[in-house]
């Protein structure tokens, strides 16, 4: 008995120490994406490309170790290979003096030195290895185009009035932008994050649709159901909770 007990306290004191890593992982992986995103808005990335950039970044600490690969490192390749990948692209000579002042908000840029160059053959390098990590699948089905359409079915539900005083759209589309700060964002469907987005946003302004024989989230999205929404909502949640945490 006493050798079991002494088992059963190592696996649990092993799952506590793995549950905090866990947590200290999700924050880390939460402020990186952070970092992509006010970087791409300095380097005037558009939605799409910085969302792709979030998706490299998830898709390759999916299978490798933030104790490995530093992560803003990984986070610079992945934003030098989104504006490939979607056709924005961007100087590697920019993303270095943007992400550097990101870090050092009243430095000069950086001179074009040695320091420079072994930045920047570091970032070329890191891209060759997400590509390879990712085995060259680098182009992502983002849920934008899909929240545009339900969007546009929710509108013709409601009232002109409902709809203008109350920013649905707009929250939907936040919602949407910020799922990219975890993982959540490449773990589920695009027809599904965009519709548990539009949902979320109804729900927080307490907007009651029609009902009919079927469900409106049922009539747009054949194929999810209710507990697929109510999990993808619970990790959006998270992620609000991760960013209290995170200030």
């Amino acid at each position: 008995m006493s050798t079991q007990a002494s088992t059963s306290g190592s696996v649990n004191e092993a799952r506590g120490r793995r549950s905090a890593e866990d947590v200290e992982d999700s924050k880390k992986h939460f402020r990186v994406c952070r970092f992509i995103i006010d970087t791409g808005v300095k380097l005037g990335m558009r939605s799409v490309p910085m969302a792709t950039a979030c998706a490299l970044y998830h898709r390759f600490f999916q299978s490798a170790s933030l104790q490995v690969y530093e992560p803003y490192l990984v986070a610079m390749s992945a934003i030098y290979l989104a504006g490939k990948v979607e056709e924005q692209h961007l100087r590697t000579r920019d993303i270095i003096n943007v992400c550097h002042r990101y870090f050092h908000p009243e430095s000069e840029p950086l001179e074009l030195d040695g320091k420079f160059w072994e930045l920047r053959d570091s970032i070329v390098q890191c891209e060759l290895l997400i590509l390879r990590q990712l085995n060259f699948q680098v182009s992502f089905e983002h849920p934008h185009k899909y929240l545009l359409q339900y969007l546009l079915s929710v509108r013709s539900l409601l009232n002109r009035h409902a709809w203008s005083r109350t920013p649905i759209a707009e929250t939907a589309l936040a919602v949407l932008k910020d799922s990219y700060h975890g993982s959540v964002c490449v773990r589920h469907k695009p027809q599904h994050l965009a519709l548990t987005s539009l949902y979320l946003a109804l729900q927080t302004y307490g907007v009651q649709l029609p009902r009919g024989e079927l469900e409106w989230w049922q009539v747009v999205c054949a194929d999810i159901t209710k507990a697929q929404i109510e999990t993808i909502m619970s990790e959006l949640l998270q992620l609000y909770d991760m960013e209290a945490k995170c200030t």
